[in-house]
């Protein structure tokens, strides 16, 4: 079976890394599950990009009860559940989790990083936008209608061995990343991937002050 996992990366190298707080999905993937062929290479998702504002939220607080569930991105077609948690990423306020399907086949990489305020929070995302390209290969980012400065890329992974979607927003204090990887030719649709950041978005909204 194919392991998802994943990885802390530098606070400088990361998709401006969520500025300074970034985990990539590294995932291997199987495009074609139950037909013995060998599952994709690893990939890491890393941004080169000058430091830039660190996050400093509450270490002390639990922003993992901000983030989804596995019954949230699950549907009709995918069962979720979570692989792996991490309650600091890159050791700065935030929270995030990665959730495969029942096939070992997709995978959601969830991140939340909290700023001092939402100025610092949309900073970050617009100065991450030009470095998008080096997470989502061959992707014109462009925006969606979820939170504030919603963008988003779709293409493949670095290497090119997986489909890959990438969502980026802020609400409030609160940048969010969700990074979707799945088999070539079996992309994760628009549709879905705005219902779930809407539902992201909503959790904070609910869950966070501005």
């Amino acid at each position: 079976m194919s392991e998802y996992r994943l990885k802390s990366l530098s606070a400088a190298v990361t998709l401006a890394a969520l500025c300074a707080a970034a985990v990539g999905c590294e995932a291997a993937t199987d495009p074609n599950a139950g037909t013995g062929s060998p599952a994709a290479p690893p990939s890491s998702s890393s941004v080169q990009a000058a430091p830039t504002t660190s996050a400093t939220g509450d270490p002390a607080v639990d922003y993992g009860r901000l983030l989804l569930t596995a019954a949230d991105v699950s549907d009709d077609e995918d069962t979720f559940t979570v692989q792996s948690t991490n309650p600091g990423p890159d050791g700065l306020p935030g929270a995030s989790a990665l959730f495969v399907n029942q096939d070992d086949t997709r995978a959601i990489a969830d991140t939340i990083v909290v700023y001092p305020d939402a100025e610092t929070a949309s900073r970050t995302l617009r100065d991450a936008l030009p470095s998008i390209g080096s997470v989502v290969a061959g992707a014109t980012p462009r925006p969606v209608p979820v939170g504030t400065d919603g963008t988003l890329a779709v293409g493949t992974s670095p290497d090119g061995a997986k489909a890959a979607t990438l969502l980026v927003f802020t609400r409030g204090p609160a940048l969010v990343r969700l990074e979707f990887q799945s088999a070539l030719g079996d992309a994760t649709t628009d549709s879905y991937v705005i219902t779930v950041g809407k539902m992201q978005e909503i959790a904070l909204r609910t869950g966070l002050p501005d």
